[in-house]
């Protein structure tokens, strides 16, 4: 009987957990829940694209009008607010509604006009970042930050998830001396964090004098992948990160931007398809089956890109898959494919040093990639670079 009655408490606990576990809703979910009263009697400008949306699917500056915000303009990042542009096309400004103007800042400049910024009295930021050190998200957040301390004006995040929060942080951590729009934070290349919780960092460690608000979600883990969360619904942040699996693989195989080898672009699967003219795809294949890269499925592949590098020219390579993402590793999965790459095709490669480096974050990368170090010799030495920087920053999380 005793047995009986701990058991059937043990069930009473679990569903009362469960009936009060906090539900799963976007920053902007939580500021409608207040009717946005922080924004209410206030000038207000918003960092934002169409894919920003609500757990209803309603447009985040829509969220703010709804509300009878003072919404005086919007500003769009690289794809621009409808994310028609591709990757590294500049935009230009826009409208929405008819009637509300939206900045580029993705064109002339990627700073926010500090004129147009003392016209309001908040910038809201509401974007979806990938979770990946060089998606330049979090670089217009660094510079609109800096931007708002120059003002004097609030700057507020309305957090999101990292869509791919629990896989292991990892990569190289930026140096200073390799800071650019494709890597603005002093961050692991994988880093974990979202883009609320970057925010904060970069507010404690750089930017005191900014008065920075962030309207946290409700119901978020870090331990869970966001397609994980109920009311979670995937929306491309980018033109060529087009479903959940893309985002798993985008950090295997975004380096390869920085080569001669197609990432995939100009196909109906860029970041998991990847191959050149010269590759022969059995031979890279069986060079790749020589590392341990477990939760992944590799397959040869051909394909013809219908734009970017190699349109129209048949390319051999590889499909990625990932078939089980609780022990797929990405920077594993990257750093295999660059030693490969490099002891196969060293002439054909073609390492575009100056952005590889800034996509790496140090040349340190590309040097070990070259002298073809083994690959636990580089995984160990950005590994140890991860480890200080949890050392210095493990409070750096606002979600468990």
């Amino acid at each position: 009987m005793g047995r009986i009655t701990s058991f059937l408490l043990f069930l009473l606990v679990l569903a009362a957990s469960t009936a009060y576990a906090e539900p799963f809703r976007y920053g902007i979910d939580v500021l409608d829940s207040e009717r946005c009263l922080q924004l209410q009697g206030k000038r207000v400008g918003m960092i934002t694209n169409a894919v920003s949306v609500s757990r209803s699917g309603e447009p985040g500056y829509q969220v703010l009008l709804s509300n009878g915000v003072d919404l005086k303009f919007l500003m769009a990042p690289e794809h621009g607010f409808t994310l028609e542009r591709q990757a590294g096309e500049a935009v230009g400004n826009d409208e929405v509604g008819g009637s509300i103007a939206v900045y580029s800042l993705y064109g002339k400049t990627k700073r926010p006009d500090l004129e147009l910024l003392k016209t309001i009295d908040v910038l809201v930021f509401d974007l979806q970042d990938a979770g990946v050190r060089c998606f330049t998200y979090i670089s217009t957040m660094k510079l609109a930050m800096e931007a708002c301390r120059d003002a004097g004006i609030v700057f507020m995040v309305l957090d999101r998830p990292n869509p791919i929060a629990p896989m292991p942080v990892s990569g190289f951590v930026l140096d200073p001396d390799y800071e650019s729009f494709v890597g603005a934070a002093e961050l692991p290349f994988i880093h974990g964090m979202t883009v609320g919780e970057i925010a904060t960092w970069l507010q404690q460690r750089d930017y005191p004098e900014l008065s920075l608000q962030v309207v946290r979600m409700s119901g978020y883990r870090h331990d869970l992948f966001a397609d994980a969360l109920e009311g979670y619904s995937f929306r491309s942040p980018s033109p060529n990160l087009r479903d959940f699996e893309t985002l798993l693989l985008y950090p295997a195989t975004v380096m390869l931007e920085a080569t001669a080898v197609s990432e995939g672009r100009g196909t109906e699967a860029p970041f998991k398809l990847f191959g050149a003219p010269f590759i022969d795809s059995e031979v890279l294949l069986s060079e790749l089956q020589q590392y341990d890269l477990p939760g992944l499925s590799l397959q040869p592949a051909s394909f013809i890109p219908s734009s970017s590098k190699f349109a129209g020219l048949t390319c051999y390579g590889i499909r990625l898959a990932v078939t089980d993402r609780a022990i797929f590793d990405p920077f594993r999965m990257q750093v295999a494919i660059l030693l490969v790459l490099q002891k196969l095709y060293p002439d054909q490669l073609d390492l575009n040093k100056e952005f590889f480096d800034k996509l790496a974050g140090t040349d340190r990368y590309r040097h070990m990639l070259v002298r073809k170090k083994p690959i636990d010799k580089i995984l160990h030495t950005a590994q140890k670079e991860v480890r200080k920087f949890n050392e210095k920053n493990h409070g750096r999380f606002l979600y468990p």
